[in-house]
């Protein structure tokens, strides 16, 4: 019998199944609150998490510069930045809930023990807008788990909610697999954040087709939707379309799970991409990085074979954060597309049609600075320029799956909403796996961190609100 086989068999206030920032944000306040909390995790504590492992920083709203922000982001200018990459196809009420409640994130997770550093440079220019960890996703993590334990919350590892008994809308018990057996879990409340489905390859062909056998996730491969499904089985009102996601384009030569940030590319607006073809497909310049690196994984996933190759020149190499693989180098393009088995030809011509389009103006990576290419199919229209300057780089790009927007809906308690319209009494939910609720299409850099916290906080004040009344 495994030695935690007691912890399962006790009765708890609040349960919370997932163990990434939006669990332990939850766990936290539910527990502050006086409730008695257990967390199950699915993953080994050695890869405790989810995506959260990977994170970097989150983005909040603030008035003022700070001893890491460099200035003042507002509630208006965080709100329109996130219609700019959704356009529009969010819930607005809790859109508005999310950026509003953002501002009190950076004293929050201080309170955690959690701390922050400058943004590093090659960071998609975010020093205004994100608040970055100090020592990343994984030190801001253990700063969360030990304040948790501090508060007495207990964590069990390698345990996954496999079943769940649910009557009108009311949680009545989990089925926890743990160790090679299975225990029922009561508890007077659920917290669901157990993360999208990114992992199930088998459900993202469901939606995207065989094409989704191409695809690489970024992330942890736990997050496999068991418990999103069991929710929407059990009745729960589904939101978002389980196409869109968090998709980046990253290094074809990562591994199929757990890439993580330093296989993300951000080469893009600096050259072009073409696709298997040697063909150019979108405009690599049409905004500021960090609000349009997240659409990029799906314009390679529309491509023949799912992948592109991003190519620039000696001029370009060093104003970026490169991958951890080194580039493919040559000293022509003709050279350059036989190491990337394109045709020569092709790509010769691509880029002299590109170079011939590309119109005098000031390069300068901080603005959009309207150097552009004119005549072309798509056009460029920022940072357009040249590609002529020897020795010449490609990076070869696969869509990187990040996390899922299909979830569950929820009010801005954090509550569950039931197929009928109802909230559920009794079962909130935070992070990846309500995170379509704001997030209908599109990303904006570190806001997937910002949704869990919110929600976190909210379900676990709620949570604990329910079961001490």
């Amino acid at each position: 019998m495994p030695a935690s086989a007691n912890v399962l068999d006790q009765r708890y206030d609040v349960l919370v199944a997932g163990g990434g920032n939006a669990a332990l944000c939850a766990a936290i306040n539910a527990a502050r609150g006086g409730a008695e909390v257990l967390v199950v995790e699915a993953a080994p504590k050695f890869y405790r998490g989810g995506n959260t492992r990977h994170t970097r920083n989150l983005r909040c709203a603030h008035d003022a510069a700070n001893e890491v922000l460099t200035g003042p982001y507002s509630e208006e200018e965080f709100y329109d930045d996130l219609m700019r990459v959704t356009g529009g196809e969010t819930d607005y009420q809790l859109a508005r809930f999310t950026i509003r409640e953002s501002k009190e994130l950076w004293d929050f997770m201080n309170e955690q023990g959690v701390r922050f550093q400058p943004s590093l440079g090659g960071t998609l220019s975010l020093g205004r807008t994100n608040a970055f960890f100090l020592g990343g996703g994984r030190a801001m993590l253990n700063a969360l788990y030990l304040t948790a334990e501090r508060l007495g919350v207990t964590v069990v590892y390698d345990a996954e909610v496999v079943g769940l008994e649910v009557e009108d809308g009311f949680f009545l018990s989990a089925a926890v697999v743990h160790a090679g057996a299975r225990y029922t879990v009561h508890a007077k409340a659920l917290i669901a954040a157990a993360g999208g489905f990114e992992a199930n390859i088998e459900w993202l062909k469901e939606a995207w087709g065989p094409e989704a056998e191409n695809f690489l996730i970024r992330g942890t491969p736990y997050n496999r939707g068991s418990l999103l499904r069991q929710l929407l089985d059990a009745g729960v009102q589904q939101v978002g379309d389980p196409t869109q996601c968090h998709a980046v384009a990253i290094d074809a030569r990562a591994p199929k799970f757990d890439g993580g940030i330093s296989t993300r590319l951000d080469c893009v607006v600096f050259g072009i991409v073409v696709n298997r073809n040697a063909e150019r497909f979108y405009d690599e310049g049409e905004d500021f990085w960090p609000k349009r690196y997240a659409i990029w994984g799906r314009l390679v996933a529309g491509q023949p074979e799912q992948i592109g190759y991003a190519i620039i020149d000696a001029r370009s190499i060093d104003k970026f954060m490169p991958s951890v693989f080194p580039p493919v180098e040559a000293m022509t393009i003709a050279e350059l597309a036989h190491e990337l088995a394109l045709d020569p030809e092709r790509l010769v011509s691509t880029v002299k049609a590109f170079n011939a389009a590309v119109q005098p103006g000031d390069f300068d990576p901080d603005a959009l600075d309207g150097c552009r290419t004119e005549g072309l199919t798509p056009d460029k229209t920022n940072w357009a320029r040249t590609i002529e300057e020897p020795p010449f780089y490609a990076y070869p790009l696969r869509p990187g799956i990040t996390f899922t927007y299909l979830g569950v809906k929820v009010n801005e308690e954090a509550r569950i909403v039931m197929a009928d319209g109802t909230p559920s009494p009794n079962m909130f939910a935070a992070g990846e796996i309500m995170a379509g609720n704001v997030l209908g299409k599109g990303y904006l850099a570190g806001i997937g961190m910002t949704i869990g916290a919110v929600f976190g906080r909210v379900a676990g004040r709620e949570a604990g609100r329910y079961v001490s009344n």
